[in-house]
């Protein structure tokens, strides 16, 4: 991972991990269902945004490394490891 993105995507999940423990606190008081599910959706999007970054950082930083290093077997493996990683997101 690149350093100067840990941070940011740090507190992206502390951010998330918040909005976790909300919805949590909001079953607990049953609250109406659609405020729920919107919370839930809000939830979704905001770990969509993290893998898109992971994934953006993935492909800068690890396969880039792979394909400048000229080793065909790391650059084969990253491109497994991207078609592996899409695939199970495409479920």
């Amino acid at each position: 991972m690149i350093e100067d993105k840990k941070p940011k995507l740090l507190n992206r999940l502390r951010r998330i991990e918040g909005q976790v423990r909300g919805v949590a606190r909001m079953v607990e008081e049953d609250r109406y269902c659609i405020d729920i599910l919107t919370q839930t959706q809000a939830l979704r999007a905001a770990l969509a945004k993290v893998e898109t970054e992971l994934l953006r950082d993935h492909v800068d930083h690890c396969v880039r490394s792979a394909f400048a290093s000229g080793d065909a077997q790391d650059q084969q493996q990253k491109l497994e490891e991207l078609v592996e990683v899409l695939q199970r997101g495409a479920r």
